[in-house]
């Protein structure tokens, strides 16, 4: 199984990329995570936002591998604690098929996305900076696996 990644947003900096890194590469070939980064739109003096957004959600969408369970990350979605990402990554072990996390823009995901995806997940009801979202993912991802395999990273 490939979880992809799909996040809004190129130019991140060198911490955010050694962080997802650092995590992304703890995971082993079955359980694979795959960043795929979407241009985000171009926000100069006022930008028309809804259009921005959509566009984004558009490109998003576009980029998706066919046949993926597509799940949203959105503050509005269900909150898992480590125990019931464990279940959740099992199930999708179990499944077999390819998982897409969607990850928006510093203005959101577009409804199209949260509309189009299977799940809705919320990692906090804290808004978090859409670029921390990619570490803060693959390492919850890191430790949900370690759980499933009884690796001591996870020491609840």
């Amino acid at each position: 199984m490939k979880i992809h990644l799909l996040a809004v947003g190129t130019r991140m900096p060198d911490w955010i990329k050694a962080g997802y890194a650092d995590y992304a590469g703890r995971l082993t070939r079955d359980c694979a995570l795959n960043l795929i980064e979407i241009p985000a739109g171009q926000r100069g003096g006022n930008p028309d936002l809804a259009r921005l957004i959509r566009a984004e959600g558009e490109r998003l969408l576009a980029a998706v591998p066919a046949h993926s369970r597509l799940i949203a990350l959105d503050e509005r979605g269900q909150q898992w604690n480590t125990a019931e990402l464990a279940a959740q990554l099992s199930g999708w072990l179990r499944e077999g098929g390819d998982v897409s996390l969607l990850i928006g823009g510093p203005d959101g995901l577009d409804s199209a996305c949260r509309d189009r995806a299977a799940q809705r997940w919320s990692l906090s009801r804290l808004t978090l900076p859409h670029p921390l979202v990619r570490v803060v993912v693959a390492e919850q991802l890191y430790r949900a696996w370690s759980l499933l395999h009884h690796h001591p990273y996870h020491r609840a």
